[in-house]
């Protein structure tokens, strides 16, 4: 009734509030409001089926990523009376799978591979309504606006680019209206995730494979600004590229599409191919394995620069925050790519999963991302999921009242979620992280609001997931330990930090920043390495990665005897002689140190305690004893905390 009093009076206020959604009601006005025809029996479709190849072929990537989670869904649709489709950003259905019998009666209406089903075009439906709206949403039955599609029902959710948050594509689930579930929303949800998790996996693969090509080939051109596009011509890397040496900047962004197919693009066609205020000092295609991988475009910048003659990204210290300033190092293909990838995820608003072993420094790209966050008063909530009791990281996520359990503070407490609101929650060791309180944290996620643990009232939350583990959650899915769901929602962008035997070129830059760090800490002379010293350093693996170098150099110049390091100096565990004996060691301490050894492992913990500011649990992990032992040497020695 309410569709037919829209569609005689042509106006949306003649329809009674309550009896259609808001949402539809906004969709029938810009049906009406785009000439749409109510008594359309159907869609249209195009009927060249060149034209149908060319757009399943743009689409190619969007299609790969979606094939896993059709191909696990298609199953389950054989027999259900129901339909999957995906549809590109124009509302064109690209790949349909599900009953068959649902499939022929799609093609009644144009439901199927190249069916158009865009707003414009049809008016209210699953596929053009989501791609309007941006929003997953269910239409059903009569609340479709062209009366030949009434029979159908239907939920569509949008897919969007990893990187810049754009509506791609919408995956749908349709059917006739008895398969009608609200869920079903959540079922497309799930799947537009999946989905895009497998866009940013594809992304990331080429995105290496580039700049593997681009490192080995002989057309790199030390500092120069340039952008690495794949053969499609879209921009999947960029260096050098910035708003003061680049006003049209926001023409190069990672994920446009700056060329046509590289194939057919000549150094002479740039001129007219690029826009105007952007000018190329020339074009190199690259190969990898004998393979055509992309091209390096080489700008000309509108303003001459001074660049850093230190490879990697500095972080300030946050406002009001008492830190040093924190420095990224790294060159090799696969740091650049997650430093990229970090500073590209801190430009939407999307959840970011880091991955990496202990010790690669995980925790600095979530402080990379906080720190390019437009707000400058964002703030910044770190939890460890690992050190929080499971009985009590759901008060600590979520806050809770007063009288909420034993032991509660009284008046209750904010939560982390609370108090990430404007900013980012960082949530380290999340595979940890209890199976119980995991659809809680869905919840919160995908709902943008929090209830603190003994109350009613629903709080909203503006905040976004960083998450980090060392783990392979995709294995922890398999063995029950970590939901699917969550695992889809929180890696949206996946970063992958390597561990420091796979950047081995990384190791000295390393070196000398933590030796220029600890001689101004410790107010020593800058030490020197040794060729054969450092030769051991680049090839051990690394098991403790960064935090494991760095540990190595601040010992070091704790205990090291003269201006130049030698392989004695260096632990144990590190030297090629194994079988060295402690009094060895100790001998290379005592070398050329008149004290003795109490002088020397005082002055080694008060060192240790200025490096690590008072940091006790630090000292002793730094100095190899436990907390006991470092409590009894400080009364032993008179030392002080402060």
């Amino acid at each position: 009734m309410a569709w037919e009093t829209f569609v005689t009076s042509e106006q949306s206020g003649d329809v009674q509030p309550g009896h259609v959604r808001d949402d539809i009601l906004a969709s029938w006005q810009r049906s009406m409001d785009l000439g749409v025809d109510a008594g359309t029996l159907s869609s249209s479709k195009f009927t060249d089926e060149n034209e149908i190849h060319m757009r399943r072929e743009r689409n190619a990537h969007l299609r790969r990523a979606a094939s896993a989670a059709f191909q696990r869904l298609e199953p389950h649709l054989s027999d259900a009376k129901s339909i999957l489709l995906l549809a590109d950003d124009q509302g064109v259905i690209i790949d349909a799978i599900g009953d068959p019998s649902v499939l022929d009666e799609g093609r009644d209406i144009n439901l199927e591979v190249g069916g158009h089903w865009d707003e414009k075009v049809v008016g209210t439906n699953g596929i053009g309504t989501v791609l309007s709206t941006g929003k997953p949403m269910y239409v059903h039955a009569t609340e479709h606006f062209v009366e030949g599609v009434q029979t159908w029902t239907c939920a569509g959710a949008p897919i969007r680019n990893p990187f810049d948050n754009s509506v791609i594509g919408v995956v749908d689930l349709s059917g006739p209206p008895d398969i009608f579930r609200r869920h079903n929303v959540a079922l497309v949800l799930a799947a537009a995730r999946e989905i895009e998790i497998a866009l940013a996996e594809q992304q990331r693969q080429d995105r290496t494979q580039l700049l593997e090509a681009f490192l080995q080939s002989k057309y790199n051109h030390g500092d120069s600004s340039v952008v690495l596009l794949d053969r499609n011509g879209r921009i999947l890397f960029r260096r050098g590229v910035d708003d003061v040496s680049f006003p049209s900047s926001d023409k190069l962004l990672v994920g446009h599409k700056l060329l046509p197919n590289l194939e057919a693009v000549s150094e002479k066609d740039l001129p007219k191919l690029l826009p105007p205020d952007i000018q190329a000092q020339g074009l190199e295609r690259l190969m990898l394995d004998n393979a055509y991988s992309g091209a390096a475009l080489f700008l000309r910048s509108s303003q001459k620069k001074e660049l850093s003659k230190k490879a990697g990204v500095i972080i300030r210290p946050r406002r009001d925050v008492p830190e040093n300033t924190i420095e990224i190092i790294g060159t090799s293909s696969k740091m650049l790519e997650a430093i990229e990838l970090a500073e590209r995820a801190a430009k939407v608003n999307v959840s970011v999963l880091i991955q990496g072993e202990t010790g690669v420094g995980k925790e600095l790209f979530a402080r990379l991302i906080h720190s390019r966050l437009a707000q400058s008063d964002a703030p910044y909530v770190p939890l460890n999921c690992a050190a929080v009791s499971g009985d009590l990281i759901g008060a600590e996520l979520f806050g809770y009242v007063d009288g909420a359990f034993t032991g509660a503070v009284r008046g209750g407490r904010p939560g982390k979620f609370e108090q990430a609101n404007g900013g980012i929650l960082c949530l380290d060791e999340i595979g940890d992280m209890p199976i119980e309180l995991q659809p809680y944290l869905l919840r919160a996620l995908e709902q943008r609001a929090i209830y603190r643990m003994g109350d009613s009232k629903r709080r909203s939350v503006d905040v976004r997931l960083v998450a980090m583990t060392n783990r392979d959650l995709r294995s922890e899915i398999e063995k029950g330990a970590f939901r699917r769901d969550l695992f889809y929602r929180i890696g949206v962008v996946t970063i992958l930090v390597p561990p420091l035997r796979e950047r081995t070129a990384d190791i000295f830059p390393l070196i000398e920043h933590f030796s220029a760090l600890y001689a101004e800490t410790m107010g020593r002379e800058k030490m020197t390495f040794d060729a054969a010293t450092l030769d051991l350093l680049q090839s051990y693996r690394w098991p403790g990665n960064v935090r494991e170098l760095r540990n190595t150099i601040q010992r070091i110049y704790l205990v090291g005897s003269g201006p130049v390091v030698t392989i004695r100096d260096l632990p144990p565990e590190l030297r090629d002689d194994f079988d060295e004996t402690e009094a060895d060691s100790l001998e290379s301490i005592l070398r050329g140190n008149s004290g003795d050894l109490e002088s020397i492992e005082a002055s080694a913990i008060r060192r240790t305690i200025l490096a690590e500011k008072g940091n006790l649990t630090r000292v002793a992990m730094v100095l190899g004893i436990s907390r006991p032992t470092l409590y009894r040497k400080m009364r032993q020695y008179r030392i002080e905390r402060g």
